[in-house]
């Protein structure tokens, strides 16, 4: 069991409810919220940030993550693109939702945060959407709002800062709409989207034209967090401060994540269009779900929950202990069956998406595949361990922190434990063989 969840588990629960209460903002007067994923994410990414903001007594019916159903941008915004979002038809997604939150929780205004692309859906919908009548304040992790690059080349990308989607929207005297408050949040140095060199563009030496500062805006609230990396940005609990404090007027009274005594969980099976990834339901697509033992990844009996999806592609209802490991397999049309074993829930989700795996090039050849990840942030060599089955994995880059997930390749054997480790916390899983397409993920929440 890791550090956190023994603090978690020690941590009197009457008390705490009674300060959640002692600190909720008023049910009558506390904005929903909408949050908006990144460029090829889900509205799972979001789930620790919610718990996060429910600890602090916010009503977790105000709080609502959108899931994209094209995340990735274009190559070129104006040029349809098999399976991929223009900046116009992500700005009338996020319109629809806010209609609809603003429908079914009865409030006037909501506050909106993104994450890096999510950013720029935001503004574009604020400012030429009309959807600045109905925010209150917009807040933005990591959001390139002065591009990644400014390359003559790709002139077309909304990424390009010099290209027509980020000059219309940063025209003006100053970067942000009227009667919305804005806050950037970024990292000092250590953002790979926000680097004066190309390297994490497959062009090292070639200048991009962007600064440290390039998710700033002027007329912003611009906060700096040291050493966070992109994804941080968004998702740590930094940036949960930063945005707790920013809504309601006062920081929160924890960042940690008080438990539930039961927690619910749901989601769907996202379907993969071969290497691209959308948020489009997968009918037909089975999942199971096995309690596991913390210290060796087994199994502990049969599987707790089964279901095979259907059209709105929703694999629960399931009812978890918050302390318990789990194993979720998932087997999905055209895709290995996947094995994902999770940090424990110490809270109820319903943004709990699966998204099936596929062997990288050659892998199936391995005994086994064994990956770490981790979706909220990247592994810092220096400031972060981890360590799979006992060694750094391979392909992880050094220096600014640019990689989410390591990778082993096992021999062939027997099932035994793999331990997989980010820093405080261990996922121990099973070395599924890869010859019966098995893939193993370890996937950390934090």
């Amino acid at each position: 069991m890791s550090d956190l969840l023994r603090r978690l588990r020690a941590l009197p629960i009457l008390l705490l409810l009674a300060a959640c209460a002692a600190i909720r903002p008023a049910a009558d007067s506390a904005p929903p919220i909408v949050f908006v994923h990144g460029n090829g994410d889900t509205a799972a990414l979001w789930h620790t940030t919610q718990w996060r903001f429910e600890s602090n007594g916010y009503e977790r019916k105000l709080l609502h993550a959108v899931d994209l159903s094209y995340p990735l941008a274009r190559s070129v915004d104006t040029k349809a693109e098999l399976f991929r979002s223009s900046t116009a038809e992500q700005m009338a997604e996020l319109a629809r939702e806010v209609a609809q939150v603003r429908k079914r929780t009865g409030r006037e205004k909501v506050v909106l945060v993104g994450s890096s692309r999510g950013g720029n859906a935001i503004r574009n919908y604020l400012k030429n959407g009309g959807g600045a009548a109905y925010v209150s304040h917009a807040i933005l992790g990591g959001t390139p709002n002065h591009g990644v690059f400014d390359w003559e080349e790709t002139r077309g990308s909304e990424f390009n800062g010099k290209g027509a989607f980020l000059t219309q929207l940063n025209a003006g005297p100053d970067e942000v709409v009227a009667g919305v408050r804005f806050m950037t949040i970024r990292s000092d140095n250590n953002d790979k989207y926000a680097q004066p060199d190309g390297a994490f563009l497959g062009k090292p030496g070639r200048a991009t034209g962007v600064g440290y500062d390039g998710p700033e805006l002027k007329g912003a609230e611009n906060v700096v967090i040291p050493k966070i990396d992109h994804r941080e940005t968004a998702f740590s609990a930094l940036a949960f401060a930063q945005m707790y404090r920013f809504v309601t007027g006062h920081p929160p009274a924890r960042t940690d994540i008080v438990p539930e005594a039961e927690a619910v969980l749901n989601g769907k099976v996202n379907v993969m269009q071969g290497s691209v990834p959308t948020n489009l339901p997968t009918t037909g697509a089975r999942v199971e779900i096995f309690e596991v033992s913390a210290a060796t990844g087994a199994r502990v009996g049969a599987a707790v929950h089964t279901r095979i999806t259907t059209a709105d592609g929703l694999w629960g209802p399931f009812r978890a202990k918050p302390d318990a490991y789990y194993e979720f397999v998932v087997q999905a049309p055209g895709h290995v069956l996947t094995h994902i074993y999770r940090s424990p829930f110490p809270r109820s989700s319903d943004i709990v998406h699966l998204r099936p795996g596929d062997f990288a090039k050659g892998d199936a050849n391995a005994g086994s595949v064994v990956v770490m990840s981790r979706p909220r942030g990247y592994f810092g060599h220096g400031r972060d361990t981890f360590l799979l089955d006992g060694k750094v994995p391979p392909g992880i880059n050094k220096g600014v922190p640019g990689g989410s997930t390591g990778k082993i390749l096992l021999p062939e054997g027997p099932l035994r434990p793999v331990v997989a480790r980010f820093n405080d916390e261990t996922i121990t899983v099973q070395n599924w063989p890869a010859k019966d397409k098995h893939l193993v993920i370890a996937e950390f929440h934090y």
